[in-house]
């Protein structure tokens, strides 16, 4: 998995680049526990922080190759796992290239040596890595196909200084961690702009993108995106072919020379990732840990709702008695849940204000789960490879011009509800999300001759503009603890393939996620089968509530704080007084929260 970072500059010689670069390092140390490694070129420095998961005796990081004189070629940090790993070191072999580790990441390098960029094309995983190619002078960053793997970067000067992460930027010295405006628009309006962050000057590596600097400049190279392509596969025939792309995904997922483990909610996408990875890992004979969050007060406090009308816990335990795995419960309190050492430890990782109680918990069981094993599977994405969430089911969603999720998400309504006037105002967050949908809907590929794309539409919007916030959230909080989560559903055979799956046969029995229901019925309890989509869980703790209140009423009594250049007071005073713990008054009070602790790390302009 691992965190990776450096510094190129043609135009000068990396005197003075490597301490910088080390600072570097050492910001993002929690995504490498296991080592660190430095190399300098003349006008390139890579950094490295390892977490090791393949041949962990060797693969130390950077990996250099050199000529018979001793003199580097090329030089590779890598961070993620390619899961197609065995099947180019075979092809490489054949053509002559020699091995010294087991690791995936010297076949990705022996796979640019024999391919150049065009190598991307071949990979399938997760992935970003930084290549210096000495012989034809220019950096290459890579990026995977859907975006699983964070990679930034910043000009400097001629040069470019790339970084996992915004922080591992800021600790060079050379970059302000200041709020960009179409940043915080982004943010509020929750959307995404492909190659955009939330900081002035530090761009994405977009999804499926090549970044070259050289002599000529600084340009992209898109290498994948999504396509529209005719499906001729029937109903049957379609669901054995998702049922055999998921069987070949798991097998290589559990690929891994450390513990591996799956996370378990007991609904169906992460039940299948469970029922599919047990049988393939006791094949191989090797135990698969799964682990479930749970909240103490949940129990007696549990309210359903429209959105979730179970709790995980029967559902989780019908899974693991039937799949036979070591499971564990992780249970949360509220104490745990409010500790502002906590709420500091997300917004540190994601360099963005956290979203309450659903990132802190998510947080915490991976800090659980890694006491116990190094890799898990989880069930990320599925919603929007296969068309799971309530809205995609809703005609007057599907029907809306608008974003499909926005009246499910806080950024949208209760969030803004709480800006102060000139903000809204000034930021023009509406025209905004306006601008971003009717751009995303100009990139949407259609068939020739097709006439209604909305269901195509929908699909594409998640994948491109909703499914990045989910899988930076889970990258950012696994890897701030040193665990590596990978996300099976994101294997772009299988994005590929449902994409252009016709919407009658993704609901050919009257549900949501048709296609992944029946593809794994046989392996899983009745139980399983039956629910209906479940969202990530919540505390029902009334003692959350009253802790959070409690906190902003001490925040309110900061005149101050950061947080009041962009909210107003008042207003977060009225949600505090209003009776009741409704999920819209808990997710202002935790948005102000976060929002004034993220501030007082950054410089709005």
């Amino acid at each position: 998995m691992c965190g990776i970072a450096g510094w190129a500059d043609l135009a000068r010689p990396s005197t003075g680049m490597r301490d910088r670069v080390q600072r570097m390092n050492d910001a993002m140390a929690s995504r490498g526990p296991d080592g660190d490694g430095i190399w300098s070129g003349p006008h390139a420095v890579l950094g490295h922080r390892r977490l090791a998961v393949l041949d962990p005796a060797h693969g130390q990081q950077p990996f250099v190759f050199t000529d018979d004189s001793d003199e580097p070629v090329v030089a590779l940090t890598y961070s993620g796992e390619v899961y197609n790993h065995r099947e180019l070191r075979d092809e490489l072999e054949r053509r002559g290239h020699k091995f010294r580790t087991g690791t995936d990441t010297e076949v990705v390098l022996h796979a640019y040596l024999e391919w150049g960029v065009d190598s991307v094309s071949r990979l399938n995983g997760m992935y970003a890595f930084a290549i210096w190619d000495h012989l034809r002078g220019r950096l290459v960053l890579v990026r995977d196909r859907l975006g699983v793997k964070p990679l930034h970067y910043t000009r400097r000067g001629a040069g470019l200084l790339f970084a996992s992460e915004p922080k591992g930027l800021f600790a060079s010295g050379l970059v302000r961690p200041s709020v960009s405006t179409d940043g915080l628009r982004d943010f509020l309006a929750s959307v995404h702009t492909p190659g955009q962050s939330l900081f002035q000057g530090v761009h994405e590596v977009r999804p499926g993108t090549v970044v070259i600097l050289d002599a000529i400049g600084v340009r992209e190279q898109r290498y994948w995106q999504l396509e529209a392509r005719p499906h001729h596969e029937g109903v049957g025939a379609t669901v054995t072919h998702v049922a055999d792309l998921l069987q070949d995904i798991t097998e290589r997922h559990i690929q891994a020379d450390v513990p591996l483990g799956a996370l378990l909610s007991g609904g169906l996408d992460s039940s299948a990732l469970v029922a599919l990875g047990q049988r393939a890992a006791h094949r191989g004979g090797r135990p698969l840990r799964t682990f479930s969050v749970d909240f103490t007060g949940n129990a007696g406090h549990f309210a359903g709702t429209s959105l979730r009308s179970t709790p995980d816990a029967p559902f989780v335990r019908d899974v693991a008695t039937r799949c036979g795995v070591e499971h564990h419960d992780i249970v949360l309190d509220s104490a745990e849940l409010t500790d502002p050492r906590h709420r500091r430890a997300v917004v540190t990782a994601k360099d963005a204000p956290a979203l309450g109680d659903m990132d802190t918990s998510l947080y915490l069981l991976f800090r659980a789960v890694r006491e116990r094993t190094t890799v898990v599977l989880s069930g990320e994405s599925a919603d929007e490879v296969f068309g799971g969430y309530p809205w995609f089911h809703d005609p007057d969603r599907v029907h809306a011009d608008d974003h499909p999720w926005r009246y499910f998400t806080g950024h949208s309504g209760t969030y803004q509800a709480l800006l102060r006037d000139d903000v809204t105002t000034g930021l023009g967050i509406a025209a905004h999300r306006e601008a971003h949908y009717r751009q995303a809907l100009g990139e949407v590929p259609r068939l020739a001759g097709e006439t209604d794309d909305r269901m195509r539409r929908m699909m594409y919007l998640h994948l491109t503009s909703w499914l990045p916030h989910l899988l930076d959230r889970k990258d950012r909080l696994s890897m701030a603890v040193g665990l590596e989560v990978r996300v099976p559903f994101c294997d772009h055979r299988l994005v590929e393939y449902a994409f252009n799956t016709p919407w009658a046969h993704h609901t050919f029995d009257g549900r949501e996620k048709s296609l992944l229901r029946a593809a794994v019925a046989p392996l899983l309890p009745a139980s399983v089968i039956g629910r209906t989509k479940a969202p990530y869980p919540v505390t029902h703790d009334p003692a959350y509530h009253r802790a959070i209140t409690d906190q902003a009423r001490d925040l309110l009594a900061t005149p101050s704080a950061p947080v009041w250049t962009l909210l107003e007071p008042e207003r977060l005073r009225d949600r505090l007084d209003r009776p009741g713990t409704d999920h819209a008054t808990r997710s202002g009070i935790d948005f102000a929260l976060n929002l004034d602790l993220w501030l007082r790390t950054t410089q709005p302009q």
